[in-house]
């Protein structure tokens, strides 16, 4: 009882329900609370304080930040206090300014899983080889949302998206469609077996995809049978992290690789001439990545 008393007196301040009830829909961070609610980050790191307090809300760390989310399951004998906040009239918009905090997540998310070096400016770099590289047929492996499908189709002949998540692929031709991209054919397949006929494509470009299939060397075989015979590869992948919490929220079925388990794979699917770049850590990011190219035998 005592317990629910406190609860009740934390309760009644309306900047503390409003934080309730935004963190019940989805876990946020300070930074991003601040500008919902719109009170200085002291008052709203006070407001949090007090409903860590009594267990109403958890905190989680998640890529350099501290996300926090509701922590009361429908069990809870203060549950009717959640419900009563989440059904209260939404007086100052909180809903839609956190609908659109969440698209633009989203749309950072993609570009940065999707930008060959996070942090610097892919699209420059794809414009300018867009005058030096003869027209290419290219497989995209694990689109997402498209954005490095369209930066590719600037300058090669056609290119194949290719991704599982109908979803993801469906904002990639949202994404094609608004910026006039026509040189693009979506396939929702997995990529462990594409119906794409083998020796026909001069490229295959694989971003941050290989983190979210159960078999990369698998996906390796496919991108190889692929290709033409001397065909590029060109991956992108995480290097070894513990940031865990990737795997539930983001969909990751491996902490990042090796460079050598990958150059290993690419070897046994039949690659040779491999190369690899490793960048640094960019900025706070607790992620880095490593570039491996391969060439398909002629």
């Amino acid at each position: 009882m005592d317990v629910l008393s406190q609860s009740f007196r934390v309760l009644g301040d309306a900047t503390r329900l409003r934080i309730l009830r935004l963190v019940a829909q989805a876990p946020l961070n300070v930074t991003e609370l601040v500008s919902l609610v719109g009170v200085a980050q002291s008052s709203v790191s006070h407001h949090l304080g007090k409903l860590k307090g009594l267990n109403l809300i958890r905190e989680e760390r998640q890529a350099g930040y501290s996300y926090y989310s509701l922590a009361l399951e429908a069990d809870d004998s203060r549950w009717p206090l959640i419900r009563l906040a989440q059904e209260a009239e939404d007086e100052n918009g909180d809903s839609a300014r956190l609908k659109d905090l969440l698209r633009a997540r989203e749309d950072r998310q993609a570009l940065n899983e999707r930008l060959l070096e996070p942090g610097q400016s892919w699209f420059l770099w794809a414009g300018a080889l867009a005058s030096l590289l003869p027209p290419l047929d290219v497989a995209d492996f694990g689109c997402g949302s498209g954005t490095l499908s369209v930066a590719i189709a600037r300058w090669a002949r056609h290119v194949w998206a290719i991704d599982q998540n109908a979803d993801a692929l469906a904002q990639a031709k949202e994404r094609a469609s608004r910026e006039g991209r026509s040189n693009i054919h979506f396939l929702c397949e997995d990529l462990h077996r594409l119906s794409l006929p083998s020796g026909e494509r001069d490229l295959v470009v694989i971003s941050q995809s290989l983190h979210h299939v159960e078999s990369p060397a698998a996906v390796l075989a496919e991108a190889a049978r692929l290709l033409k015979p001397g065909g590029k590869l060109v991956l992108l992948e995480l290097m070894p992290h513990e940031e865990r919490w990737v795997l539930e929220r983001l969909g990751h079925k491996h902490l990042g690789f090796a460079p050598e388990f990958l150059e290993a794979a690419l070897k046994e699917a039949g690659f040779h001439s491999i190369t690899r770049d490793t960048h640094t850590r960019d900025g706070a990011s607790p992620f880095r990545v490593f570039l491996l190219t391969g060439v398909k035998p002629v």
